[in-house]
């Protein structure tokens, strides 16, 4: 067969000369650089699990429930649970919002939060459409929308990694997006988006199209604040997306899911795929369900984990972005990619956004917190006498 190239295949224009989502996966004692959640899961939810599991495989010569009913009532009780009544791992509701608790009818699953955002695309954006995002951010949100035929624009921030609320504002009006995404918890920087930010960006986004706004609250049990939830009521065009990857320990299960008003649930449905999720993933999904108190207990030592690390990499003098999530940004550095490179030499693996000047780290175990601290302390010492 002969060699040839992406560039050689008939590609669509706007997927030329780029890159595929991905970080590094290097076999190193420790890796600190995907924000996964690093305690395995219980015992007996794994046991709860293959129970499942079990009585789902004796039906697996039928296709499964396509609307996932009993999953998104479990979801939807979660939600209500720990967002809209206040949390056990993080406080209440915000200041000012109030919200009715939602139902299933308010909620929808796909496979990992990204199939959720490209159902989104794909029923909001595609081609002729644009959507806008604040940069730094989730990196997907912009291959997403290039790979739905979307346009995308690149918003605003200040230099503390906050949303220029005047300027996004502006913008919004300028460019009319018909999808505005807002992350918080922000990845990669960390840091929260106060709910009057999003109130306000939605007021613009109503006023420029209206358009869909999608809060991505993927990291949202480990912040210090509550989730933006309450503010959906009254707000037929605002999303607020979450996924069982992080806090639930749940990455390898590929389970996302939206909260919205009714109709937006509606119109992601003629863009989904029959029976897309699997009648595997969804028994898996409900028995992780059975077990939130448990792992929002794996998130709370989570959550002082990564305090400690503020507070160490402030005391080493680094410069760290304030964070509301399971990692943690830190800098600033001459030339991030040699000190990422120092790191791994020491056994650790942290992750080089692109962030001039910033590396990113996960919280882990405190072992493995305590391994990458010592390289960070050996690379503080290396810094120190090569500037001498």
């Amino acid at each position: 067969m002969s060699e040839i190239r992406i560039d050689d295949l008939p590609v669509r224009e706007e997927l030329r000369g780029k890159s595929p989502y991905g970080a590094p996966q290097l076999d190193v004692p420790v890796r600190l650089n995907t924000n996964e959640n690093p305690y395995p899961l219980p015992d007996e939810l794994v046991d709860r699990i293959a129970e499942r599991v079990r009585e789902a495989a004796r039906h697996l010569n039928r296709y499964p429930d396509r609307d996932a009913v009993e999953l998104r009532t479990r979801l939807a009780a979660y939600l209500n649970d720990t967002a809209l009544n206040g949390s056990a791992v993080n406080g209440s509701a915000p200041a000012g919002t109030a919200g009715r608790p939602v139902g299933k009818e308010n909620v929808w699953a796909a496979n990992g939060s990204n199939e959720v955002l490209q159902q989104l695309l794909q029923t909001f954006g595609g081609p002729g459409r644009t959507a806008i995002g604040f940069e730094p951010s989730y990196s997907m949100h912009a291959l997403i929308a290039r790979g739905t035929g979307t346009g995308w624009i690149s918003g605003p921030r200040n230099d503390d990694f906050t949303i220029d609320v005047p300027a996004a504002e502006k913008a919004i009006a300028e460019h009319r997006p018909d999808v505005v995404f807002v992350t918080t918890p922000n990845n990669p920087t960390g840091n929260a988006v106060p709910a009057e930010a999003v109130l306000a960006l939605y007021d613009a986004a109503q006023a420029a199209k209206p358009s869909i706004v999608v809060v991505d609250e993927a990291y949202v049990e480990f912040s210090h604040g509550a989730s933006l939830l309450p503010l959906l009521e009254g707000r037929p065009h605002l999303v607020i997306s979450r996924t069982m990857s992080k806090a639930f320990g749940a990455a390898g299960l590929r389970l996302g899911y939206f909260a919205a008003h009714p109709a937006v649930v509606d119109a992601v449905q003629l863009v989904r795929l029959p029976y897309h999720l699997s009648a595997v993933t969804q028994a898996t999904a409900l028995a992780a369900l059975e077990h939130t108190g448990t792992l929002l207990g794996y998130v709370r030592q989570l959550k002082e984990e990564r305090d400690r690390l503020v507070a160490e990499l402030r005391g080493l003098g680094y410069e760290v972005t304030d964070s509301d999530a399971n990692f943690v940004q830190f800098g600033r550095f001459e030339d991030a990619h040699a000190a990422w490179r120092r790191i791994l030499d020491h056994g650790v693996l942290v992750r080089d956004n692109g962030v001039p000047g910033r590396l990113r780290v996960t919280a882990g175990t405190p072992a493995e917190n305590d391994a990458f601290l010592e390289a960070v302390r050996a690379l503080k010492k290396y810094e120190e006498e090569y500037n001498a």
